[in-house]
């Protein structure tokens, strides 16, 4: 008599090919709220530990190899250890890593964001994106003497109070808990790529300070119309490019739409994989950064304070600067562009072929088919993505425990290959379980 076998489930399998991630996970719960230390790495029944990391490619704590497009959430756009960015930290760190006073890196740094970035009058550098977006949204309150900020619906401009709300449906609440009343009342959300939404809140207030907005997915049109009405109304339009930033194009979305904001914010491959963010902009807005020590009235009430441990820190000022000469070379942008059009056209191709519905596009959006960014994802469901990228793990290729993919300029045909390859493994696995 034969007995017919279950195929293994995916978790199965992960839990045979991952024991010491598991084993890992198993002592994170010991010390970390659910494990993990970011948000998005949260991932059931566990998620990978990863041991080391070179090029486009990383290696787990059970040695298993992956294509990674995590890619240091979108910081490493030259892939991990580049010889230009780790030689610059290392003869850095031999030099010291804090030096609790003005350096020459910072400076040079500074130059730098001002010679590829177009709205960069002045700069001021930060720790981190979220540091950025909320001194972003000071800087425009602190300028119009108003208080309210607009923003997209669903846009994610960090942690901070005011990056916690219009973040997700129902859009009156706030993602988190602990955010005061006072400040739930001076964010006022709109939806993304809605012009005639944006005009009527305007038209009904005048309390507006600044409009923010992540510009990836949207139109050249549609930034266009924003600058526009931000300009007729005084109200101060700030380009929140912590992702998009040095990777639609040297100067980030505003070079490639050609729409200059009065404000910019900057993280990411700005620091070249270290910690690190910045606020650019206008001269006039950026002023109010300067101290009046002959004026003690408007040193004190018409200024912004603005002190941080690790402001330009020199050690993400060396790789900072050694990135910042590499990328831009708008070339750089397009062989990252080109790879990620590659995938989205296997994965189309796998996806036609195993008529499952769903689709996959470049530029950070499913609904936009083009190859203008170095970012793909996927249209399936919230479930079934996780279903998928637990499937790709098994098979050599890590997307972070979602089907969005940020791809870097390392990234070449043999990671091609593997990408949809395991995809379609990965399809195919899910559709055995009697998924899809």
């Amino acid at each position: 008599m034969v007995v017919a076998t279950r195929p293994r489930t995916v978790n199965e399998r992960r839990g045979e090919q991952l024991a010491g991630s598991a084993a890992w996970y198993e002592r994170a719960t010991q010390v970390f709220p659910s494990g993990v230390t970011h948000e998005t790495r949260f991932f059931q029944p566990f998620p990978i530990y990863i041991d080391r990391a070179e090029g486009s490619r990383k290696w787990d704590v059970d040695g298993n190899e992956y294509v990674d497009y995590i890619g240091g959430h979108g910081a490493l756009l030259l892939g991990h250890g580049h010889p230009a960015l780790t030689a610059a930290a290392t003869e850095q760190l031999q030099r010291g890593t804090h030096y609790g006073a003005s350096h020459e890196l910072e400076v040079r740094w500074a130059e730098l964001v001002t010679e590829i970035v177009p709205s960069a009058e002045r700069v001021r550098f930060h720790s981190s994106g979220t540091e950025a977006t909320m001194m972003a949204m000071r800087l425009a309150r602190g300028f119009t003497g108003k208080d309210v900020i607009i923003k997209m619906q669903g846009h994610f401009h960090g942690w901070h109070d005011y990056a916690a709300l219009q973040m997700a449906p129902p859009y009156d609440e706030p993602v988190s808990v602990g955010i005061p009343q006072a400040v739930q009342e001076s964010v006022v959300g709109v939806p993304a790529g809605d012009i005639a939404a944006l005009r009527a809140v305007l038209d009904a207030r005048d309390d507006v300070a600044g409009v923010i907005l992540l510009c990836n997915g949207m139109s050249t049109e549609y930034l266009q119309q924003v600058r526009n009405l931000t300009r007729e109304r005084d109200v101060i339009l700030i380009f929140d490019e912590v992702v998009t930033g040095f990777r639609w194009a040297p100067g980030g979305c505003q070079e490639y739409h050609g729409v200059v904001p009065d404000l910019t914010t900057l993280a990411k491959i700005l620091a070249g994989g270290l910690p690190g963010g910045a606020v650019c902009g206008r001269r006039d807005i950026m002023e109010l950064f300067k101290h009046w020590p002959d004026d003690p009235h408007r040193n004190r009430h018409g200024r912004i304070a603005h002190q941080g441990t690790f402001n330009a820190n020199p050690l993400a000022a060396a790789a900072g600067i050694a990135c910042l000469e590499i990328v831009r070379d708008p070339a750089i942008q397009r062989r990252a562009a080109a790879t990620a059009g590659q995938i989205r056209d296997g994965i189309n191709d796998v996806l036609l072929r195993h008529s499952v519905g769903g689709e996959a596009g470049a530029n950070g959006s499913a609904a936009v088919a083009s190859t203008d960014a170095s970012m793909v994802s996927i249209s399936v469901s919230t479930a079934e993505a996780a279903r998928i990228a637990a499937a790709m793990q098994l098979y050599g290729v890590d997307t972070g425990g979602r089907t969005g993919m940020i791809v870097s300029a390392v990234h070449d045909e043999r990671d091609v290959g593997q990408t949809v390859t395991a995809f379609e493994r990965a399809l195919e696995l899910i559709q055995d379980e009697g998924a899809l």
